[in-house]
């Protein structure tokens, strides 16, 4: 049997079960639901940039609570440490008449997870793809993919984003592939655990670039830098549970880096590069997303093409990954997930399927059970997230609402 063969009977099999599990558990108010918050790109027919979901953790499935069309093409989330604001970035061209995109500040109401809107402010670079909090909870930092650019903002007293503080402008030798990397283009934002530094990933340089942190102003000086292999465009990044290692995706060439990262010196040193994708695929495919489980052992890197996740245990000693193996998505392009909280199921956000596809993992190995649910949303659906620890109180069923702010991780989940 062809290896498409393979894959497409097992995602048929899989869709099965999953109507079954649906129609199980459709109207049962008794579980005690995870939310979570999803942006997407937007369009006349589908205006909503933020929706607002649960999930069913007994059964996977999803629903829909509430939708917001005030902020078109939102591209990425990030909530503070008291998980009461919502931010997020849009990569509309244009914001109150001037060509680039804006961020944005929404209050989270603590009874229902419902937002209200605080305030936007213009980013001063193109296509923001990227937004996240310093630990202290003080700045927000957007990455500007086209202009490759870096945004510096300060959180005033309620929440809301003050007017930008500074501009960082990559600047470098650019990658041999022309027709991606023919200027800078940052594509991610992330503080470091320890709050002193944040690691900026710029797919056109092929260079994650390390700035020092000013503990009083939030600004960003430049500190240090790790090349990657010539072509590999990183992507996006993930700590080590201890912050000694960091797992960078890059999207041109289909690998993951590892990097040893000294976190009081703010050094990067690549030591690993390894595939994302299966010996003897010969098709198209970039990557996207990664991740680490809860516990640690696990690293999950997103394909697009391939469109499934890869599966790669971690050597908690010297920080390597070997490959465990590979799950398919159930929809295209793949360009964000996230693990639930307890790290029962991925969610995955399809956007060229328009869905969030949901797989039960298994325990030991890191790989899918063969169920799971897949809901179709909005046209160009970009992100869903889910968060691991905070509270507020959510009205649904009097739960606890899980919100978690660091990286791309978003959402809301259950106590």
């Amino acid at each position: 049997m062809s290896r498409g063969k393979l894959w497409k009977d097992r995602n048929v099999f899989w869709m099965e079960v999953l109507d079954g599990m649906i129609e199980e558990y459709e109207g049962n108010e008794e579980h005690n639901w995870q939310y979570f918050y999803v942006g997407s790109y937007t369009d006349e027919q589908h205006p909503d940039g933020i929706g607002l979901y649960k999930l069913d953790p007994v059964s996977g499935s999803i629903k829909q609570i509430a939708s917001y069309s005030d902020l078109p093409h939102a591209s990425f989330l990030a909530l503070n440490e008291k998980r009461t604001i919502l931010y997020a970035v849009s990569e509309a061209e244009t914001f109150q008449g001037e060509l680039g995109g804006s961020a944005a500040a929404y209050q989270i109401e603590p009874e229902t997870g419902k937002l209200s809107k605080l305030n936007e402010q213009p980013t001063h670079g193109s296509a923001p793809c990227y937004i996240s909090l310093e630990e202290i909870g003080n700045h927000v930092y957007v990455a500007n993919y086209s202009s490759g650019s870096v945004t510096v903002f300060p959180i005033e007293g309620d929440g809301r984003l003050g007017q930008h503080t500074q501009l960082v402008q990559h600047e470098g030798e650019l990658g041999p592939q022309t027709d991606r990397q023919e200027a800078p283009h940052a594509h991610s934002i992330v503080p470091s655990p320890n709050n002193r530094f944040v690691i900026s990933a710029d797919l056109g340089l092929d260079r994650l670039l390390v700035s020092a942190i000013d503990a009083e102003s939030g600004l960003l000086h430049p500190h240090s830098e790790a090349a990657m292999k010539p072509g590999a465009g990183p992507r996006h990044l993930a700590y080590s549970a201890d912050s000694r290692y960091v797992y960078a995706i890059n999207e041109l060439d289909s690998t993951v880096t590892v990097l040893h990262f000294e976190a009081d010196a703010g050094v990067l040193t690549a030591f690993q590069s390894i595939s994302t994708l299966p010996e003897g695929f010969s098709g198209e495919n970039t990557c996207a997303d990664i991740h680490l489980s809860g516990d640690g052992r696990h690293v999950y890197a997103s394909n697009r093409g391939h469109d499934s996740i890869a599966v790669y245990a971690v050597d908690r000693a010297s920080g390597t990954l070997s490959v465990v193996g590979w799950q398919a998505t159930l929809g295209r392009t793949p360009r964000n997930f996230a693990l639930s909280p307890q790290g029962e199921f991925l969610l995955a956000a399809n956007q060229d399927s328009n869905s969030i596809t949901v797989s039960a993992w298994m325990r030991k190995p890191g790989c899918c059970k063969k169920r799971g649910n897949r809901r179709g949303i909005a046209t160009g659906l970009h992100q869903v997230s889910l968060g691991k620890k905070g509270r507020l109180q959510a009205c649904v069923s009097g739960l606890e609402l899980f919100v978690y702010g660091r990286a791309c991780l978003t959402a809301l989940a259950h106590v």
